[in-house]
C-alpha cells in the first residue's frame, strides 16, 4: 500500500515551500512542526543532503473529529508534508490519511480520513497550478504525479 500522496513540480525549494504553505493554509491547515532535515542532519552529523523539509501541518475541526473517535491517533497526527529537492525539480509528499484507517483497522476513522485525503489533494493540485503558472504554462504543465504516490488532479 502506497502511503503518500505526491506530486512533482519545476519550481525551486524556496517558491514550493511557500506555495505549500499557503495551499495548506487555504484548505484549513495550520503548520504546527517544521523540521529542517537538510540542517539537522549538517549540524548533528556532518553529513550534507537535498533540501528537505518536513511541515506537521494540522486541520483542527478533523483532528478534533480523529481524536474522539480514538485518543490514541494522536501518535499518527499531525499530517506530515515534506517538500525536498529531486534532482531538477521538488517533490511534495503528504502523507496519505488513508493509511492510519489502514494502520489501525477504525473504519469509524474513514470518513475523517477521506475529507482530510481530499483536502490535502486540493492543497497539493494548487501547488501544482502555482508551479504551471510560474513556468508560463498552464495548470498542467508545472506537475506530474511522482512514482509511487497518488497525484492531486
Amino acid at each position: 500500500m502506497s502511503y503518500d500522496r505526491t506530486v512533482r513540480v519545476t519550481t525551486g525549494f524556496a517558491d514550493t515551500v511557500a506555495a505549500v504553505r499557503d495551499a495548506l493554509a487555504a484548505q484549513g491547515f495550520g503548520v504546527l512542526t517544521e523540521i529542517d532535515v537538510t540542517a539537522t542532519m549538517a549540524a548533528k552529523l556532518g553529513e550534507p543532503m537535498e533540501d528537505y523539509l518536513i511541515l506537521g501541518a494540522c486541520n483542527p475541526p478533523l483532528a478534533h473529529r480523529a481524536l474522539g473517535v480514538d485518543r490514541n491517533i494522536g501518535l499518527l497526527l499531525p499530517c506530515n508534508v515534506v517538500v525536498r529537492g529531486d534532482g531538477g525539480g521538488t517533490l511534495v509528499q503528504a502523507f496519505d490519511p488513508a493509511a492510519m484507517v489502514a494502520f489501525t483497522g477504525i473504519e469509524a476513522l474513514r470518513p475523517i480520513a477521506d475529507e482530510a485525503a481530499g483536502r490535502l489533494d486540493a492543497a497539493l493540485a494548487a501547488v501544482a497550478a502555482f508551479a504551471a503558472l510560474a513556468a508560463g504554462g498552464d495548470a498542467e504543465g508545472g506537475a506530474e504525479a511522482a512514482a509511487g504516490g497518488t497525484a492531486a488532479e
